[in-house]
């Protein structure tokens, strides 16, 4: 399993660029980022290559954040199909996903599907399944 690390942020011009700037600073290496929207605030979703750096700095700048396991399996296809596949197998283990996103290896621009779950099982379900789970970016 991977760490993500997640943060509120206001949804306000230059907010983006603010976190981003206190990573760099701290020299931390973003793999991928996803960052969605509500009325007054953004959460920033993101996996690194330091993620307790990477609270400690966020902490530090004020920013409410923590850092979180999410799976993340290397798709090895672009496929049309290929992520309908892996969901159905979840849902056929009865697999609830609170959230995904999809990446992408950068030395192989391979597709990597990141989500969130709360069953306990689901990462050695999908091994025995024969899927390759990620543990870095």
């Amino acid at each position: 399993m991977l760490h993500q690390v997640s943060l509120f942020a206001a949804n306000t011009k230059g907010a983006l660029s603010k976190m981003t700037s206190i990573l760099a600073e701290n020299d931390i290496n973003i793999y991928t980022m996803l960052a969605t929207d509500s009325a007054e605030f953004g959460i920033i979703r993101l996996i690194v290559d330091k993620p307790e750096k990477a609270v400690e700095a966020l902490e530090k700048a004020g920013y409410q954040c923590r850092a979180d396991l999410v799976i993340a399996i290397d798709m090895r296809s672009d496929k049309p199909g290929t992520l309908d596949r892996i969901l159905k197998d979840l849902k056929d283990a009865n697999v609830m996903i609170r959230y995904l996103y999809i990446s992408f290896d950068r030395q192989t621009s391979s597709p990597i599907a990141v989500f969130s779950t709360t069953e306990s099982e689901t990462e050695a379900f999908l091994k025995g399944k024969g899927y390759h789970l990620l543990d870095r970016f």
